[in-house]
């Protein structure tokens, strides 16, 4: 459970005046997710998320992630909108950690979703792209290829314990990938962790993006292939082509994807499953005591790893040129 720091009613109700909410009628914690700790909030004014930053949220850069949920919003996407505080601000402070209140968006994630979802998935992440073309604020991820060594060195030598076998792979793939990834291919904001959790459905239509904490500008066709590895596989492991078709069919109708685009896959994908591995491992081997969390198991990365690496076509991804 993502609650790792704990607000008393006391605390609460002070950090509630700074807003016009009015007053609070209940708070939950939330469960879902495991880099911030969340708040389900109903005040007299309506309902909202509160979040506190943990981990590898960087203060300095919440106001790119703040804006960037605002802009979007303000294309008309459904995304959660920051609530500003009675003096205009956005980001306060909480339990000596940085916090900020969101608008709350109606829908629920889809725990088996299917070719409609993917659809829609695809369909909405390319608007996404092209509605923050024209953002102005820019943010490296840090999460990108060049940290993935860095970010393995500190699992190195407990990996074996989790997979035999596991440090040669990923050192053979880090390899390959520093070798093979590209880099002339269109670039902008992406999401970088567009899982079926931070989508939002009713009755099967997309009525909300959330968790904008990993955002960053990046290769754009990277945040289609990290939706491929998180929705187009089944719970014994095998790629779902019928769902990549669909998800990167309605990607394309709204943001044609070049040639070279869609000859990258393949490499995109290996990576994508390789930063994703390559964080579930560093959690795996380091659950904070006595925090309410459920790490996520990094062998479901290495098997979607796997796979990915005996693809040498997109079209086995069920893209065609």
């Amino acid at each position: 459970m993502a609650v790792y720091t704990h607000v008393d009613d006391e605390a609460l109700a002070a950090f509630l005046t700074l807003y016009d909410v009015g007053d609070m009628l209940s708070v939950k914690g939330i469960a879902e997710g495991v880099e911030n700790t969340n708040y389900l909030l109903r005040t007299e004014q309506g309902t909202f998320i509160l979040t506190l930053y943990e981990q590898r949220v960087d203060r300095d850069e919440l106001p790119f992630f703040l804006h960037l949920m605002e802009h979007a919003a303000d294309k008309g996407l459904a995304v959660p909108r920051p609530v500003h505080r009675r003096d205009g601000g956005v980001i306060s402070q909480l339990c000596g950690r940085a916090a900020a209140m969101i608008t709350f968006l109606d829908g629920v994630a889809a725990r088996r979703p299917g070719p409609l979802q993917c659809a829609e998935l695809g369909r909405g992440l390319a608007a996404f792209h092209a509605a923050t073309a024209d953002f102005g604020m820019t943010r490296r991820n840090g999460l990108g290829m060049a940290a993935w060594a860095p970010l393995f060195a500190q699992s190195r030598e407990t990996a074996d314990t989790v997979l035999p076998g596991l440090t040669a792979m990923v050192s053979d793939e880090l390899e390959c990938l520093a070798a093979a990834w590209p880099t002339t291919l269109p670039t902008g904001i992406i999401h970088a962790d567009l899982f079926p959790d931070n989508v939002f459905f009713v009755q099967k239509k997309l009525s909300g993006l959330i968790d904008f904490y990993f955002a960053c500008n990046d290769i754009l066709a990277y945040d289609l292939a990290i939706c491929l590895n998180a929705w187009c596989f089944e719970e014994d492991g095998s790629f779902n082509v019928t769902k990549s078709q669909a998800m990167t069919s309605a990607y394309a109708a709204v943001r044609p994807l070049s040639d070279a685009e869609v000859e990258a896959m393949p490499i995109l994908a290996r990576g994508a499953a390789l930063r994703f591995l390559l964080t579930r491992l560093h959690d795996w081997l380091r659950v904070p005591e006595g925090a309410l969390v459920t790490p996520k198991d990094p062998v479901d990365y290495v098997n979607r790893l796997r796979f990915h690496r005996q693809v040498t076509r997109a079209s086995e991804y069920g893209i065609s040129l």
